[in-house]
Parts: structure tokens; C-alpha cells; sequence
């Protein structure tokens, strides 16, 4: 795979390639229910977030709501699958903007990178993090780097034996390192999240 085979020219990130399975992209659909349940997992566990999210699916009969039919769903039974007032009221706010912009699939697929976060970051309760997600996971973008993700600062640190104390010294290194691994970034950001210490 060329991702592979690129990356790969990083001898450090090599490694932790090799003790994963190669990752593909694909490509989905709805943006808006992907930035909807990206909205329900914010600071919840997996495990608690797919819950909530299939509890959410359930009032519409576990078929994919419109984004007009959740604006026309109250906030009041929103929050009775768990949701918190500012969640219920933040897939409404995707909901309307969707419709009010007329935004489509189609529409974002055909918009850079930076097109993309600049239109959905502009909808409350949406942050530049959750549409890089959507970027890599919905729109199957390969060259996202997730630089304000935790995880990946953190994976980073420990491959490259970096300090975490200063973080914008430590961003720094991950921009320099990232370019080296365009135009794969998404791919590189995959098998950083996907590392384990595997006893190493």
C-alpha cells in the first residue's frame, strides 16, 4: 500500500506499522449525523457514547433521522437518552445549519481541507477536533494530522522519547514531523491511535 510504503520511509514510525494491520480509508455518508454523533461522544467512553447514540437512533425507530426531523424532535426528549441541554441543543444547531446552508454531501466532498473545517466550525458546539474527525472518518480525507488530540501528542511524545511538559515546543516537533509525512497524515494519525505498548 502506498500509505505504507511512504510512511514507512520513518524509521521509528515504521515500527509501530508493522505491529498493526494496514489500515484502509473509506468513505462515508450523512456528515450530518457523523458531526451529530461525534457531538453525543465528546467526553464520554465508547462504551457509554454508542449507548446514548443507539438510545438517540431508537427515537426515530433506529432509522437515520433527517436533519429536519431532529429540529423538529424537543429538546426535552433529546435529553431523555441521556443527553446532556447543551448536547440536545448542539445536534439541533448542526441540523438547522445544514439546512440553512444547503449543504450536502456532495457539496463538502467537493471543498479543501480547510473549506470544510472553516464552514462546520462555524456551527455552535462544533470545534476545529471534531471536523478533522469528520474529515478523516466521513469524508475520507488522507492527509488530516489531529495535532490538538491528546492521544496523538501523547503516542507522539513516547515514540520520539519527547517531553510533555512544554506543549507548544512539542507541537512544534509534530508540525515539523508531520510534513514528512505528507500527504498521509491521516493514515500516520491512525496507527499512532491504534499503537499499543505491545511490550516494547
Amino acid at each position: 500500500m502506498q500509505h505504507i510504503e511512504h510512511l514507512s520511509k520513518d524509521k521509528k514510525l515504521r515500527e509501530i506499522i508493522s505491529l498493526q494491520d494496514p489500515y484502509s480509508l473509506v468513505k462515508g455518508k450523512d456528515v450530518y449525523l457523523s458531526l451529530c454523533k461525534s457531538i453525543v461522544s465528546q467526553q464520554l467512553s465508547t462504551k457509554v457514547a454508542s449507548v446514548i447514540y443507539n438510545r438517540f437512533l431508537d427515537l426515530y425507530k433506529k432509522r437515520k433521522p433527517t436533519a429536519q426531523q431532529i429540529i423538529d424532535t424537543p429538546v426535552e426528549k433529546l435529553r431523555s437518552v441521556g443527553l446532556s441541554n447543551a448536547k440536545a441543543s448542539y445536534l439541533q444547531n448542526v441540523s438547522h445549519f445544514f439546512i440553512e446552508e444547503k449543504l450536502t454531501d456532495a457539496k463538502l466532498h467537493k471543498m479543501t481541507d480547510e473549506e470544510v473545517i472553516e464552514k462546520l466550525t462555524q456551527i455552535k458546539g462544533v470545534g476545529k477536533w471534531t471536523v478533522e474527525m469528520i474529515l478523516m472518518f466521513t469524508l475520507g480525507r488522507e492527509d488530516v494530522f489531529a495535532i490538538d488530540d491528546l492521544i496523538i501528542q501523547q503516542r507522539f511524545a513516547r515514540l520520539y522519547e519527547l517531553d510533555t511538559t512544554d506543549k507548544k515546543a512539542l507541537k512544534i516537533k509534530m508540525l515539523e514531523q508531520s510534513i514528512k509525512w505528507s500527504p498521509y497524515r491521516t493514515y500516520a494519525c491512525r496507527y499512532l491511535w491504534g499503537w499499543k505498548d505491545n511490550g516494547k
